[in-house]
Formats: structure tokens, sequence, C-alpha cells
């Protein structure tokens, strides 16, 4: 019999077919230290699918709650849209552990500037403060604990829900009517596209957003669908001129019902 050197071993290990975590386990010293070190993806959860869009008086910002680590579901349950201020929101994705640092810490330095100056910083300037906080990230990034969060809110000064995008740099990019990102950003972002047009009432927008991310997770694993089960459904928060509302469970789970039609008669009850 030829020895093998343990590889027949891999699964009782619980390394699975591949051969680099063989060697990560057994002799990390022959690997480049790219791959013998551990990948980010194993070390923490990171959220997933994010979306804001804007409509007649304001803004929707969705988030799945879904959590991965690695193939693994760490957590059904992680909150990923917050309170900026009281005209902002914000929504992570990427490791989620400096992802939510990242957002106490914005929170803390847009409510020490309000006591300071008397004023809260214009929402262009909110936006450019995040994108420095990414930049500052940049190391931990490059390392794999990437952070790219969505920024909107409502614009006093201009009367307008407005959007802003960030890369992984700290770049910030206006968007005009919708985004969508994190890994079912793009299956999103295609549905949102086919639904959104000028003037939508706030209703429709919530039922879109809740609809893009069912999309998403109707093709990206690492994308939460609504947990009817556990009583889990998305994050989902309203800005406008009123300020910042969360959207609760009881009306996000009755819009879904409603939608229950809608998709049986999308999919035909069969299996795609």
């Amino acid at each position: 019999m030829t020895d093998t050197g343990g590889l027949g071993d891999a699964t009782r290990w619980g390394l699975g077919s591949s051969f680099v975590a063989h060697l990560r386990a057994t002799n990390p010293e022959v690997l480049d230290r790219r791959f013998a070190a551990p990948l980010a993806e194993d070390l923490g959860p990171h959220a997933t699918t994010i979306l804001a869009l804007r409509y007649e008086s304001g803004i929707v910002m969705a988030g799945d709650r879904r959590a991965t680590m690695g193939m693994a579901i760490e957590s059904r349950n992680i909150q990923k849209v917050f309170r900026a201020d009281a005209h902002a929101a914000v929504a992570i994705a990427g490791a989620a552990g400096p992802a939510v640092e990242m957002v106490r810490l914005f929170q803390v330095e847009l409510e020490h500037y309000e006591k300071i100056e008397g004023r809260s910083l214009s929402l262009t300037g909110k936006a450019n403060r995040l994108a420095e906080m990414i930049r500052q990230n940049m190391p931990a990034a490059m390392q794999g604990f990437g952070v790219i969060p969505l920024f909107a809110g409502y614009d006093v000064l201009h009367a307008t829900g407005r959007i802003f995008k960030y890369d992984m740099t700290g770049g910030r990019y206006e968007e005009g009517d919708f985004h969508a990102t994190g890994s079912g950003g793009r299956d999103a972002r295609s549905f949102i596209k086919g639904r959104w047009s000028e003037g939508l009432t706030e209703d429709a927008a919530v039922s879109i957003g809740l609809e893009a991310l069912f999309e998403a997770a109707d093709e990206d694993a690492a994308t939460g669908g609504p947990d009817v089960v556990r009583g889990i459904y998305p994050n989902v928060a309203v800005v406008d001129p009123d300020g910042f509302r969360p959207v609760d469970d009881a009306t996000i789970r009755s819009i879904f019902e409603s939608a229950v039609e809608g998709l049986r008669e999308r999919y035909g009850g069969e299996v795609r």
C-alpha cells in the first residue's frame, strides 16, 4: 500500500478535501505565509447584504440578519442597520466586529460634533467623516477584515434623501436612487433596478427593499431570508424629515405575508 502521509485521514480530522487546509494543519512551514495564516473569514463573523433606496419623502435602509464565518452560519440575528444621528442611518457589511465598532465610534463622533458646535454636520460632512474612518481601517482591510458600509439620510438643507456608498480604501461615491452591497448586493441591486421608480411611497419602498433581500437570499448562501420559525426578519429603517425610525417586526412580517402570493406566482411553487 502506498504511504499517503496521512492524507486519507483528512476527513477524520475535519479538514475535508482541501490539500491547502491539510498542509496548514500539519506542515504550515511549507506554505507561503498567505496560505499558512488562518483565513480572515475563519477568525470572525462577516455581515452580508445591505441596501438603501430613495422614495418620495426620504430613504429606506435594510439589511438581512445573517452573519457567516467561512461556510458556517455564525449568527441568524445580527443587527446591520443603525441610527447614525437624528437624520441619518448607516448599515454594515464586511467583518462584523470592526464594523460594529466603527459604527459606534461614528455615532459618538457625530454626537460630539453637535455638542461642541451647537449644530449637526451637513449630510455630506457626515459621509466624508465615515470615509475617513474606513480609510483608517485600511491596514486591517488588507488582512481580510474589510468594512464596507452604506450611509444614507435626509438632507435637511436640500430637502431630499441621499445615499452614499464606499469602497474598502475609503472612496466615497453618491448614488442617486438606490444601492446594495455585500455578498448578495448584486442580486438585490438587479431586483431594485427593475422595480424602482420616481415618487415611490414609503410602503412601496419598504416592500421593494424586503423583496430585494428575499431575492438576494434566494441566490446567495451568505444572505439570510426571513426566518418565520424563529420570528427573525430583516432590519429596516426609514429616514425622512421627521428623522430616523426603525420599522417594527410586525409591519415587516405583514409585508412579507402580503407578498407571499406574488412570490408564489413568480416561482410557480417549483424548484428552479
